[in-house]
């Protein structure tokens, strides 16, 4: 089956993708399918279901970022891509920025070839996320580390109040409990459109001048 089709509808109707960026992301889903056969971007159980399982679960996120003038978002763990180059490839303002932090040579040369194939205005952070500190308005994350961690990290290494966006699994409420154990702070939850099971987790995190 098929399931381009479907996934492309929702983001043209329903996420205002326009149809170049559709053209980007057929580009983006050929040439990762194939650099997937040398290198482990992306699972290989994963590989017939890209449309719905990466690039929509990643779209979605555009429904709660404001594409502002001078506003960035960072990804943390962008892997393949996932979610941060899928928002850059949304990204029709050419004064809001996209940073790209990855610690993996093989994936940061994936997102760097990407990039300039794709004419996405996208910056790369390489090396350990540890090693920059994060100057963004939103901070996204998909399948990169437990809230309570990443909650500490954008606590500890952001410089400005942000918005905070996690994908997260079926276990998303417990990670909440879990790490409001340790920090204070006020969530939504909201329903992913890909799998009745995740969650978006959306953090208003207040960083005192």
């Amino acid at each position: 089956m098929n399931e381009a089709p479907a996934v492309t509808k929702i983001l043209l109707n329903k996420l205002n993708f326009t149809e170049d960026s559709l053209t980007k992301l057929k580009i983006f889903h050929k040439a990762l399918l194939e650099r997937n056969k040398k290198y482990n971007l992306i699972g290989k159980s994963t590989e017939s279901i890209i449309w719905t399982r990466h690039i929509l679960d990643s779209a979605q996120l555009v429904r709660y970022i404001k594409f502002e003038d001078n506003y960035s978002v960072a990804d943390l763990g962008s892997g393949g891509g996932f979610p941060g180059l899928i928002i850059a490839i949304y990204n029709k303002n050419p004064l809001f920025h996209v940073k790209l932090f990855e610690k993996s040579p093989v994936k940061v040369a994936f997102l760097q070839e990407m990039i300039k194939i794709l004419d996405v205005k996208a910056q790369i952070k390489s090396g350990s996320y540890k090693e920059h500190s994060i100057d963004s308005n939103y901070i996204v994350c998909r399948a990169f580390k437990k809230l309570g961690e990443i909650m500490k990290i954008s606590r500890e290494k952001a410089l400005k109040s942000h918005k905070l966006i996690v994908l997260k699994g079926k276990n998303a409420q417990e990670e909440i409990n879990i790490a409001s154990k340790y920090f204070k702070f006020k969530y939504k939850l909201e329903d992913s459109i890909t799998d009745n099971d995740s969650k978006i987790i959306l953090v208003d995190v207040i960083k005192s001048e």
